[in-house]
């Protein structure tokens, strides 16, 4: 006798601490403190501190260590790409989001239906991480950080030469490039290096750590200075990367400072300016809106789940393709790493 093959939403729930896969008592990317959790990267509103059993891959690990040292979760699975993993009756798998170093979509087999949950996600080749893998399921659970048409990011490599011109322009103006800390930072700098670019790049304090981890890793970096260590005149000329947000006071110590940064968020003209960036740079870890679009495609589910962004779009769109579609709106993700 064949059991019936279980409806999605019987078995994996939107609960108050995130999505809860109910036969393998396991919450994915949970916004509160849980018994059995896996992480699917190392952004700070996906991967909290304080859990008691932390499923990982190993590098998406080693970044929480390094952000929370020993709360990073009290018993820590390191789980490789593609390795199915037994849980009661449940088969769990990590498969490359493509969004920062380590990052993983949960493929979750059940009596067989399958889920999968992308975390957050890019399409786009980064050479700091492996690359999105699609994977055919019955669910394709996905965020929607730029799920609006006006989002269509253009090409990397266009936005590393807007840079490298502005360098060759102003050879007197230190540049200030604003990035996150964890992914951003080093896809800039592997890009820089990939266009050429093989001088020295300074880096705030904030950003040295995981820097030091995608090394370890085997992400070549080439020479990064720490900021504190240099002098004025040392700056003129270069790239300094730094967490967004520097005041006044703050820019005072560069020669000439030219402000730039780096996201997604830069094709709107309005945050930019709000921001006082002179320099825009759009370059995003997140899928645009065709990458979106183009996903729910290639996953081949009949039925998506949207957790967090700008659902309603994204949702209208399934629609005409023929896709069920419904948005979850789980709170606590932010706009880390966009």
């Amino acid at each position: 006798m064949h059991l019936a093959v279980p409806k999605p939403e019987t078995w994996i729930k939107s609960t108050p601490a995130g999505l809860y896969c109910e036969p393998a008592d396991l919450y994915i990317d949970p916004t509160r403190k849980a018994a059995r959790a896996v992480i699917t990267h190392g952004h700070s509103d996906h991967a909290r501190p304080g859990h008691e059993r932390v499923l990982a891959t190993a590098a998406t690990l080693a970044l929480m260590e390094e952000r929370y040292g020993n709360r990073a979760g009290r018993e820590r699975q390191a789980l490789a790409y593609g390795v199915p993993l037994r849980l009661g009756e449940v088969t769990l798998r990590l498969l490359p989001a493509g969004h920062v170093l380590g990052s993983a979509q949960v493929a979750l087999d059940y009596r067989g239906s399958r889920i999968v949950v992308s975390g957050d996600y890019k399409r786009r080749r980064d050479p700091t991480c492996a690359g999105f893998v699609p994977e055919s399921c019955d669910v394709f659970v996905t965020e929607a950080t730029f799920g609006l048409p006006v989002f269509r990011h253009p090409h990397d490599r266009d936005e590393i030469g807007k840079l490298l011109r502005s360098l060759r322009l102003f050879p007197e103006r230190a540049h200030l490039v604003g990035v996150y800390s964890l992914g951003k930072c080093q896809r800039l700098i592997a890009l820089l290096r990939e266009a050429g670019y093989d001088a020295p790049i300074y880096l705030d304090a904030a950003l040295v750590p995981y820097c030091a981890v995608y090394e370890r890793f085997g992400v070549a970096l080439g020479q990064l200075l720490p900021l504190e260590e240099a002098g004025r005149e040392d700056l003129a000329g270069k790239i300094v990367l730094s967490t967004p947000g520097g005041d006044d006071e703050w820019l005072r110590q560069f020669p000439a400072p030219l402000v730039a940064m780096a996201s997604g968020w830069m094709l709107v003209r309005e945050r930019a300016r709000s921001w006082g960036v002179e320099l825009p740079l759009v370059l995003s870890d997140h899928a645009d809106w065709d990458e979106l679009n183009q996903t729910l495609l290639d996953v081949h589910a009949p039925e998506v789940w949207v957790t967090h962004g700008r659902e309603e779009a994204l949702i209208r769109q399934a629609a005409r393709n023929g896709i069920r579609a419904r948005a979850l709106s789980l709170a606590g993700f932010t706009e880390e790493g966009s």
